[in-house]
Formats: structure tokens, sequence, C-alpha cells
């Protein structure tokens, strides 16, 4: 039974793949291996994938993360295709869509968005409810770094306040391109502001996210 996270998954393997090694992407520094390559850690090597959040492991985790891009390309996009082994906890279809379906879609996005002539993806109604509800949860933890007040809102009027202080930004977008800002993608996200213009270039700026 196909899932919104192993859609999202074989979604990005295909950019991956069409995009070739060397390509672009929206994660600095970062060529399409390199994500190809942090993608796969991720799922793949929990010994070193704690190091995108924990500092300590930080280290780690960037010698594993090198080693996995020195492999040949088409063995990271069919490890990211077939998934983790079968005793992975990711296998588990509620941590799958939990952990994944997010990460993929922002991870496609960094792909499609780098290059040229990309245009908005757009999304099923069904789809883009699933990525608001996943700002309704996550949108303080992803908007606590902000320099300002942040309330997310969607066209149709529903809100998430993600950071709170004065002054206020009110950033107003569908949700996958909230979600591509409040993940730290802002200059790439099609968005609308409301708010002072000196906040919002603060915002901007500002390094939002999960790390």
């Amino acid at each position: 039974m196909s899932t919104h996270a192993k859609r999202e998954r074989l979604l990005l393997a295909d950019l991956l793949e069409n995009a070739g090694p060397e390509a672009p992407t929206l994660c600095e520094g970062w060529r399409t291996r390199d994500l190809a390559a942090h993608v796969v850690v991720r799922e793949r090597r929990a010994d070193a994938a704690g190091g995108i959040i924990l500092k300590p492991l930080a280290a780690r985790l960037e010698r594993v993360q090198k080693e996995f891009a020195e492999k040949p390309y088409d063995e990271l996009i069919q490890m990211i295709r077939t998934g983790p082994a079968k005793w992975s906890p990711y296998n588990l279809k509620q941590i799958d869509e939990g952990a994944n379906t997010v990460e993929f879609f922002i991870h496609g996005e960094d792909v499609r968005r780098a290059g040229q002539d990309w245009q908005p993806r757009e999304l099923n109604p069904v789809f883009a409810d699933v990525l608001w509800k996943r700002l309704e949860t996550a949108g303080r933890i992803l908007g606590r770094k902000s320099p300002v007040g942040l309330v997310l809102r969607r066209p149709n009027g529903q809100t998430v306040v993600a950071h709170k202080g004065t002054p206020v930004v009110t950033v107003t977008g569908d949700p996958g391109e909230l979600q591509l800002f409040a993940h730290g993608r802002q200059d790439a996200a099609k968005v609308e502001f409301d708010g002072d213009e000196a906040a919002v270039e603060l915002l901007r700026g500002a390094k939002l996210g999960l790390t």
C-alpha cells in the first residue's frame, strides 16, 4: 500500500537520478551526491545519524556521510528507492510517515528549486492538509530561533503561531511553501509577508528549522 512517505521517497529518488550527481541543491555546500548520501545515512546508519541533531556526533556523521558520498551514485539512488533494512524502525508505517514524509518532500524541493525554470509543485489537497498538520505539530520547534514573532498562515485563514514575540510577521502561503520556509528555505519559498519591513528582513535571514 502506497503512503505519502513512500511516494515522496520515489519522487526524491527520481529527482536525484535525473539531476545527476553534481547538480546544485538548496542545502548549502551540498551537491546532489551529498544530499543522496545524507538521505541514505540518516536511515541506514543510526550510529552516525544522531550527528544531525547532536553536535558531539557531528564529526562522525560527516565522516560516514563522506564515505557514502564516494559510493557510485546509482547505488545511492537505489538505496533510497529500496529504503532501509527490514529490521529498521523506518519500515514501520507510522514511523516512516512521521519521520520521512516532510523530510523527503523538503529534499525533493531542494533538488527541484536549485535548478532552472522550476515551477511550484501542485499538491493534491489531501497531501497539502498533511503538510499543514505537521506544521501545526512542529511549528514552534521549527520557528524557535526566529528573531521576531512568527505566524504561519494558509490562504484559507488557518494559522500556526511558530514563535511568540514582537514585532510579529505573518507569512502566508500554501502548506508546502510554508514547510519550506519553516525549514530554513526562506528564499526559495513562494510566500507573502505582512509585518514591519525591518522585521521581515530579520526573518528572511534567520536560521529556522530543526537544527
